[in-house]
Order: C-alpha cells, then structure tokens, then sequence
C-alpha cells in the first residue's frame, strides 16, 4: 500500500449514529465532487454500511479517504470515491450481469448487488480464500446471500454466468487478461487499472460491434493483480 499512510489499528469507539452520519457527509461530498452522479449508486452507499465491511479494529476509519488492511495477501478495502470513480464510468445499472475481479472485503460486491437490483446478477472472484472467507462472511451478515462467490484467478473470469454487461477490475494489470474480455457481452464495459510504464491507468473498455473501444479515466493506485495475469 505504498502512497497512502495507514491509521494504526485501535478498539472502535465511534457510535453506529455518528458513523451514520459520516457515511452522509461523504456520499454529500463525493455527489458535490461530481464523483457520484447515479441515484441507484448513491442510494447502495447510503443503504449498505461501510463499517460492517472492514475490520473492526479499524471500523472507526471506514468513511476517511484511505485503503485498509484486509485478511489475506496484500487485500485492502479501497478508499470510499474508488467505487463511483469505478462504477459511473460503467453505467452500472439496473438488471445487468455483473463481474467483480477482486473481491476484498465484499463492500464493492454489496454495493453493486443493490444496483443491479434482483432481476440483475453479480458475481465476484478472488484468488486469496482468505480474504473470500472475509468478505463471504461480511456479505451474509448483511443479508446478501444471493452473490455468487467464487474462488480461482479472476484473470479467467467465471464463464459459467458469463457473457458480463459490466466487469470490474480492481487491481493493476499490464493488460487487460484476454479472458474477460471474451466473457463481456457485446456493448459491454469493463474497467481496470493499467499499467502504463511506472504509472496506472484506469481504463475503460467498451465492446463494440468487431472492435473494442479504450479510454483513459484517470491515474490510480492499486495493489497488483495476481494469478496467472499478474503483475
């Protein structure tokens, strides 16, 4: 997690009321930033808490702009813009199939499990059983028991529920794996940060009829995808 200072780990003293409050004032900000933009995206992160996905030990950090340690290798929580930022390029949407590479804490799987809503689907794939372990138990707790979790490299993709309307990768790559790009349905949209020389690139991709259309985000900082595509 090199870049970002990460709060030392304490006993959680903050109320479910003032974190409450703080999960307000954030989704205010990111709307103001011009981040979030979506009702349905904006309506998930005022609905799913953010604290019931991180560690406790660290519960009282959930809404500040910074990635958190999660179990397992090299896994955080992403900072709370890194979902629009993700997600509004995408236009995730209502009844979509969606693929999420990159599990962590199943914040992200939450969030977009309410955006697709139930005629959608979403499917998440992790490598690290660990962290699956994590975010499986996160995502019961809080009554999402329709995902579909999946262990293996999410380089592959899951072709079972595959082709994909919207798939999200969350973790660097040197390019975008071949797979998931064969698994997204056409007019489908796929992100993930790309590796450009020392830098990373969020980049959109946009199937279109026999071509694929690319364009640059912005600049991110993510931990590298492992797995057979790995960095």
């Amino acid at each position: 997690m090199s870049g970002w200072l990460i709060p030392p780990p304490s006993r959680p003293v903050k109320s479910d009321e003032e974190l409450r409050r703080e999960r307000e004032a954030k989704i205010a900000e990111l709307v103001r930033r011009g981040l979030l933009r979506s009702d349905r995206l904006r309506s998930a992160m005022l609905s799913v808490r953010r604290e019931d996905f991180i560690p406790s030990r660290y519960r009282d950090h959930a809404y500040e702009e910074v990635p958190l340690p999660l179990p397992g290798e090299r896994a955080t929580i992403s900072c709370p813009h890194s979902y629009p930022l993700f997600y509004e390029p995408l236009g995730l949407d209502d009844g979509q199939r969606f693929l999420e590479v990159g599990v962590g804490s199943g914040y992200g799987t939450a969030l977009a499990r309410e955006v697709v809503g139930p005629d959608g689907l979403v499917v998440a794939i992790d490598l690290d059983a660990t962290t699956l372990a994590f975010a499986r138990e996160n995502l019961h707790r809080a009554g999402y028991a329709d995902v579909v979790l999946v262990h293996g490299d999410g380089g592959f993709g899951h072709r079972e529920h595959a082709p994909y309307d919207r798939i999200c990768v969350t973790a660097a790559c040197r390019g975008v794996p071949p797979p998931l790009i064969g698994q997204l349905a056409a007019r489908g949209r796929l992100i993930a940060p790309v590796l450009e020389g020392t830098r990373q690139r969020l980049t959109l991709l946009e199937k279109t009829a026999g071509d694929i259309r690319r364009r640059t985000v912005t600049d991110v900082l993510y931990v590298s995808l492992r797995g057979a595509y790995g960095v």
